[in-house]
């Protein structure tokens, strides 16, 4: 039991991360370009700035999900 919950921390935890790390990406990638997502108003930068911290959110969780799958991998071929 002890173990399926520290499973389930670290599937949260890591998505989590990975999420909220690309997002941060994408947002200072957006601001680099020159896209500001808080601009006022619904203008073709703050919808290009809102695309690309999405964009980096979904990158990020799919990268921490690899990286989940990788270390999982390496733990069972090393047991």
């Amino acid at each position: 039991m002890a173990n399926d919950t520290r499973k389930l921390l670290l599937e949260g935890l890591s998505d989590a991360v990975g999420f909220v790390g690309g997002a941060l990406f994408g947002f200072w990638l957006a601001r680099l370009f020159g896209f500001d997502i808080f601009a006022a108003g619904y203008s073709n930068s703050t919808i290009v700035g809102i695309l690309m911290v999405g964009i980096g959110g979904g990158l990020g969780l799919q990268i921490a999900r690899r990286w989940r799958r990788a270390q999982e991998k390496k733990r069972s071929e090393d047991a």
